[in-house]
C-alpha cells in the first residue's frame, strides 16, 4: 500500500494535484484528482479566469511542496 499522502478520505488514490502559484511565488494545492486529464481540465478552467495566478498540474511527489 502507498503512503497516506496519496489517499483521500474515501480511500481512492488521487495522485494528481492542481497547484495555484501567485505572482509572488506562493504555491497552494487547489485539489487532488485521480487522473491527469481530470486535473488538467480543472486547471484549464481556472486559467480561463485571467487572474494573475498560474494553475499547474503535478503528480504527487513532484514540484515545490505546495501548501494545503
Amino acid at each position: 500500500m502507498r503512503g497516506s499522502d496519496t489517499m483521500s478520505d474515501s480511500g481512492a488514490v488521487l495522485p494528481w494535484l492542481v497547484i495555484r502559484q501567485d505572482d509572488s511565488g506562493n504555491r497552494y494545492r487547489v485539489g487532488r484528482y485521480a487522473t491527469q486529464a481530470e486535473a488538467q481540465k480543472v486547471a484549464d478552467g481556472l486559467d480561463d479566469r485571467r487572474h494573475r495566478q498560474v494553475y499547474r498540474v503535478e503528480r504527487m511527489g513532484q514540484g515545490g511542496g505546495a501548501r494545503s
